[in-house]
């Protein structure tokens, strides 16, 4: 084994003017950042010959577990320490921001916003093929083979009208069920489309379970067409929670249609007045019945009028 070998493997003795210097690495911390969030002394690890590299704690908000690392050193045979360089670094336990991801990974539904646009892969398992009509052979397609050949030996020009198919063709029948289009869902679209809807509003969600009974049976269900509609549709209960919303035939809540009627509270009956007859009341208590001793001679003879 070479010296220089056995040289690379000795841990080097720190220099002692470059260590001591602690105060001139901490101001260069402070001055990097500001006085307050540059904390004790950790330790100081060399890095070279005459090269040492103070660490502080950092009490920045936001920065746990990072240490300011400021590297000192001096010139051969002088006694001046001068700084070299001053930088936040992560320690062991450092909070540290995720491994980046693309953003087609990272985007969530509801990120969307006014004018942003979503590009969809051309490989995009959530869509396949639709049919467009291009690939169709003739007498199908827009513009015949004959057609073309007499439009190219006349040199005039073909209006098209593939705007309006021809009613009965194939491309008049796509056109009506809306599947003239470049790309439809696929059965992997169709279903984890399914899935995720079930998962907001399906039979597993708290409000379903409490539900008198299931959106199946409710008048406020608007259907839908498609293989879709076997199993959703969307609620139009204003105050439902999910008005509005796509919902599994399976799902219900509170404001079911069918739901039980709550009984109305009972009213007391009117009053009964009796208006026909007469009510009589003793105007004179009977001898002897008062708290004064009254005496027939007492009472006046006269009647006062009252029946």
């Amino acid at each position: 084994m070479s010296a220089a070998t056995t040289r690379s493997r000795t841990p080097r003795t720190p220099d002692r003017l470059c260590v001591e210097a602690v105060e001139l690495a901490r101001a260069a911390a402070e001055e990097a950042a500001f006085p307050g969030v540059v904390g004790a002394h950790v330790s100081a690890v060399a890095e070279g010959d005459r090269v040492v590299t103070h660490f502080f704690e950092s009490k920045e908000p936001g920065y746990r577990g990072w240490r300011w690392a400021v590297t000192v050193t001096r010139a051969s045979r002088a006694k001046n320490v001068t700084l070299d360089e001053t930088v936040l670094l992560p320690g062991d336990d450092a909070l540290l921001a995720p491994e980046w991801v693309p953003w087609s990974e990272r985007l969530r539904p509801g990120d969307m916003g006014p004018g942003d646009l979503l590009p969809t892969d051309a490989e995009d398992l959530r869509l396949e093929p639709g049919w467009s009509g291009e690939d169709t052979p003739p007498p199908n397609s827009v513009v015949s083979t004959e057609m073309a050949e007499l439009v190219e030996a006349e040199d005039a020009d073909v209006t098209d009208r593939a705007v309006v198919p021809v009613r009965g063709s194939i491309t008049s029948v796509a056109e009506e069920l809306g599947m003239r289009r470049a790309r439809v869902l696929s059965r992997y679209g169709l279903h984890s489309a399914a899935d995720r809807w079930d998962e907001s509003f399906g039979a597993k969600t708290p409000m379903a379970q409490a539900a008198p009974a299931s959106c199946v049976s409710c008048g406020f269900l608007v259907a839908i067409g498609g293989s879709l509609g076997q199993a959703f549709g969307v609620c139009a209960n204003e105050f439902s929670p999910a008005d509005g919303r796509l919902v599994s035939l399976s799902y219900g809540c509170g404001g079911h249609s069918e739901a039980a009627v709550m009984p109305a509270p009972l009213r007391p009956a009117p009053p009964v007045l009796d208006s026909m007859a007469s009510d009589e009341f003793t105007l004179r208590t009977a001898p002897g019945t008062g708290s004064v001793p009254v005496s027939a001679a007492d009472l006046p003879a006269a009647d006062l009028g009252h029946s």
